[in-house]
């Protein structure tokens, strides 16, 4: 039986290729005509190949109804919660996840300090767009053009004299962050606020989600916080790898 399912599951990447004909499937799976028709027709069955008019077969649209789902359903705050958890319970800072989604950047989830001092950051609120770590993660990811339109639009408001004074310090600094792949915020948004975050990817390598580590200085200084880098990044790849099954090592 699960060789059945082994030939016939080993069908869909041959015709993620293109469509192909009878033959030319039995031919790459070494079979007979009649075993790969039958492999065919109970895929055809459910909806994951689909036969042309020419007699050749290309992969159903149930098979990419199925992958829309599936992605649609992975909910990165869920998948990501139990790795920001762990990392706040290693290291007692705040720890926060974020998306960007119409022209905003997004925390979707937050785990508070045990120390008193609170960072008045909100679940659903927008973030600092051009100096939280978080933000340029995302935006970094961006393509260069949509880049470069982004940055165009934004306003550079001087929450501190660390903050980022405008579009060209902007770009320059999202291309950084896309070389290094990490970004900080020392005292960008929040004089004695330092924050170190890293990205979390999908299955195409494309950047969904960011998340970060915040301490006040009262508690680490910058220096300190930053030497929490190869364990907020080994955090992401854990949750990337978990959100898109596969290793991503960076």
């Amino acid at each position: 039986m699960s060789q059945t399912v082994d030939r016939a599951l080993s069908i869909l990447p041959l015709l993620a290729q293109g469509p192909a004909d009878l033959g030319q499937v039995a031919d790459r799976l070494g079979v007979h005509k009649s075993t790969a028709l039958r492999l065919l027709r109970t895929l055809h069955e459910h909806g994951l190949v689909y036969r042309q008019q020419d007699q050749r077969y290309r992969l159903g649209a149930r098979l990419f109804a199925l992958a829309q789902e599936a992605v649609e359903s992975l909910d990165i705050r869920e998948i990501a919660h139990p790795h920001l958890a762990a990392l706040n319970e290693q290291t007692g800072h705040t720890v926060h996840l974020a998306v960007y989604e119409e022209g905003e950047v997004l925390y979707i989830d937050k785990v508070e300090s045990r120390y008193p001092v609170r960072m008045y950051s909100r679940i659903g609120r927008p973030v600092a767009i051009t100096v939280a770590a978080v933000a340029k993660l995302l935006l970094a990811d961006l393509p260069e053009p949509e880049r470069r339109a982004v940055a165009a639009k934004l306003d550079y408001p001087m929450y501190t004299p660390r903050s980022t004074p405008n579009a060209a310090a902007f770009l320059a600094e999202l291309a950084t962050v896309r070389e290094q792949g990490w970004a900080t915020d020392l005292g960008g948004h929040e004089e004695s606020i330092n924050c170190v975050g890293a990205p979390v990817r999908g299955a195409d390598g494309r950047v969904v989600a960011a998340m970060s580590v915040s301490a006040p200085n009262v508690v680490v200084t910058a220096e300190e916080l930053l030497t929490l880098l190869p364990l907020v990044r080994r955090t992401a790849d854990a949750i990337s790898r978990d959100y898109s099954g596969k290793d991503h090592h960076a």
